[in-house]
């Protein structure tokens, strides 16, 4: 193998042979390191020697970006600093390396990963809240209840767009003002400066937001690549605990069995069927607004009088019966939403363009966007007023229900199944397994409870499955 001493003349000069795919050129000064000159005139310096008996080749760079000798800059204090490592001294650095027993492969494997390692924790000290939520809350989608996935979005939404409903712009959520913040930077005395000024606008927003926040400080905690970014604990810090509003129970926000009559009263005169049956249904369940406004018609079962209703935070939700009186308001329902329009109407639905159709909904509407009831607050505002009662909210309802039920002395166990409460207790988490039969039975006296206070009478169910016994 012959040598030269390499010039930057000779290595310009240098050419791949006629006929081959590429052409070597040796140093004499300095042993291992060759030229590579391919066919397409690409060239770059090698190096190559024996390593436990095997031959090596590794790749130094191109003769661009690798001069021959290194080159140096003067430094604040004088003295000559280097600037770019030359070619003869990176083949020198390899052989010794190999003389020392290390392969130099292996080396810059080592090389390669420590500085990708460095780039990547770099990279996760730059990396936001807001960037980092919201890869947590499509990862933990699957394992929530839709109203607890909205709850994620909405409280750390940055506002701005346009309402769905009236005039002007969303407002940021409470965690809003963390997203920009880098996870690094989110240290106590952070959260609690957040929490301080948020409890002074929106309190009860505010405690929830914090919940939030530290399932997501968990989770970063809990998984690889964000590990170790948020510093250790500082959700559980005295000045954390202090800044969170204390919850306190609502007074009132109920209504009095005395109350039932003149509540039923108004209610079933409100002009629409579907706000009137809603309502109703909110109370005789006990269901959160949001999970009886998104039910549909697959989701009612008639024959074996059950709901499935979409869950908070159970993903796969939960099945309640659907008591003698709800089945009867909502097979009105279905009723009314199978009902063609008049000619008329049909006629001016074909001249836009449009056909009718049954709606999936149970409690339809036809201003909404989705098509579904979007808005009965006002409706029940007005209902209250007539009937002389204080106000109560929608969320006021479903308080009545688990309160009213007391009357009966309903197990509380059956009451917080029917209304998507989590078990409180070791025996009802571990050892009660409670069919719908049975949540049935009390439900359906719960029912006939409410309607007896409220002077009603429930209807016969000529249809409804029967129990036989077989010989």
């Amino acid at each position: 193998m012959a040598k030269v001493n390499f010039t930057g003349a000779r290595v310009e000069a240098h050419r791949c042979a006629s006929g081959t795919a590429q052409s070597f050129l040796w140093d004499s000064d300095t042993p291992g390191l060759g030229l590579r000159t391919t066919a397409a005139g690409t060239k770059s310096y090698i190096f190559q020697s024996k390593f436990r008996g095997s031959t090596i080749r590794m790749t130094i760079g191109s003769p661009a970006s690798w001069p021959l000798e290194s080159q140096y800059k003067k430094g604040l204090d004088g003295e000559r600093e280097e600037a770019v490592r030359g070619a003869r001294q990176e083949a020198r650095r390899l052989q010794n390396l190999i003389d020392r027993g290390i392969d130099p492969r292996v080396a810059a494997a080592n090389d390669r990963a420590a500085h990708e390692a460095q780039h990547a924790e770099a990279r996760r000290r730059t990396l936001t809240v807001g960037e980092v939520w919201d890869v947590y809350v499509e990862a933990r989608r699957p394992r929530w209840g839709e109203r607890h996935y909205r709850d994620h979005v909405f409280y750390a939404d940055e506002g701005g767009k346009e309402r769905k409903r009236g005039k002007g712009l969303t407002v940021p959520g409470p965690l809003a003002p963390l997203r920009h913040v880098r996870l690094c930077d989110l240290t106590s005395e952070r959260i609690a400066s957040w929490l301080e000024a948020e409890a002074n606008v929106r309190p009860t927003m505010a405690a929830l937001s914090f919940r939030l926040l530290r399932g997501f400080m968990r989770w970063t905690d809990d998984t690889p690549a964000y590990r170790g970014v948020v510093p250790t604990d500082t959700y559980k810090t005295r000045s954390v605990k202090d800044a969170v509003p204390r919850a306190r129970a609502k007074e009132g926000d109920v209504l009095q069995r005395e109350q039932l009559p003149a509540w039923f009263g108004a209610v079933r005169r409100i002009g629409n069927p579907v706000i009137a049956t809603y309502l109703q249904a909110l109370l005789l369940t006990g269901a959160r607004r949001e999970e009886m406004a998104a039910l549909q018609w697959d989701d009612v079962d008639f024959q074996w009088c059950s709901l499935s209703i979409a869950d908070k935070v159970e993903a796969g939700g939960r099945v309640i019966p659907l008591t003698p009186y709800l089945r009867a308001l909502l097979l009105e329902l279905k009723r009314l939403n199978e009902t063609p329009p008049n000619a008329r109407e049909l006629a001016r639905m074909q001249a836009r363009g449009e056909s009718w159709r049954p709606s999936p909904w149970v409690f339809a509407s036809k201003s909404s966007a989705d098509g579904k009831i979007a808005e009965p607050r006002i409706a029940h505002t007005r209902a209250l007023k007539a009937a002389g009662l204080p106000h109560v909210s929608l969320h006021g309802l479903r308080r009545s229900f688990g309160t009213l039920s007391e009357w009966l002395e309903c197990p509380i166990g059956i009451v917080a199944q029917i209304q998507g409460h989590k078990p409180s207790a070791i025996a009802e988490k571990h050892y009660r397994r409670r069919p719908l039969d049975l949540l049935r039975m009390w439900h359906t006296k719960i029912e006939e409870w409410i309607l007896e206070q409220a002077g009603s009478e429930v209807p016969m169910q000529s249809d409804a499955p029967a129990l036989h016994l077989v010989a």
